[in-house]
């Protein structure tokens, strides 16, 4: 475990800098469940408090605001909707920032994944995982209420068409959606910035407010994420 130099707040709130004595700086959050990982992300002790390092290598959002997203509106008390929450790497970090008042809805349709999400979601009770398949949003209706974001990262080829049906049902007027583009998931054969720019005026056809694109080139290849928000 690395001697930590300095720890300093984010711009975003419950985000912080780790900050080394050899320079490295890393993205972390505050371990809501003290020591315990959730996958292979250090922990850090500094003043009696455990901080979580946020990988930018395993997780899209930490990606996005690596590189300088300026768009974030998860904060104490949020309630989202994840779409592609797998075994929970960036689920748990956002439980970290969210604290026990908010809530996540945790839909993944892969069972071995559901299994270590519902591991995750047992120490971590702002976490409500549901094992089920995004593209039909009607199958959660019991559990789920309206959130103030919805969040997605699903490799299938209708991306746009399973955020928009969710957005459509879930999210309150004026809530935000974050949109992880998988271009070699929606067409291989086609320029990666063809398929964000068709992706996005789907979305906007679909009455939706874009309001950034952030390139995740050097974390992930031929990835975007799209940040938007409904009227």
């Amino acid at each position: 475990m690395s001697l930590l130099s300095e720890i300093q707040n984010h711009e975003f709130r419950n985000l912080f800098w780790l900050k080394t004595k050899d320079g490295n700086i890393r993205l972390a959050t505050l371990n809501s469940d003290p020591g315990r990982k959730v996958y292979t992300e250090r922990l850090v002790k500094i003043k009696g408090k455990e901080y979580r390092t946020f990988d930018p290598y395993k997780s899209k959002l930490a990606a996005a605001i690596r590189k300088k997203m300026k768009s974030f509106p998860f904060s104490e008390g949020s309630k989202i909707l994840y779409l592609g929450a797998a075994s929970g790497t960036t689920v748990s970090h956002v439980s970290d920032i969210i604290g026990k008042n908010g809530v996540i809805y945790a839909v993944e349709f892969s069972s071995r994944s559901i299994r270590d999400l519902i591991s995750v979601s047992e120490r971590r009770t702002n976490i409500t995982p549901i094992h089920a398949d995004a593209r039909f949003p009607e199958e959660y209706s019991f559990l789920v209420s309206n959130v103030d974001i919805v969040y997605e990262d699903v490799a299938q080829p209708n991306q746009a068409e399973i955020l928009n049906v969710n957005v459509q049902s879930y999210l309150k007027s004026g809530g935000y959606f974050f949109l992880a583009i998988k271009a070699r998931s929606i067409d291989v054969t086609k320029d990666p910035k063809i398929i964000f720019r068709e992706v996005k005026e789907e979305l906007k056809s679909k009455g939706l407010i874009i309001r950034e694109t952030i390139d995740l080139e050097s974390y992930e290849k031929d990835h975007v994420m799209v940040v938007g928000q409904m009227p």
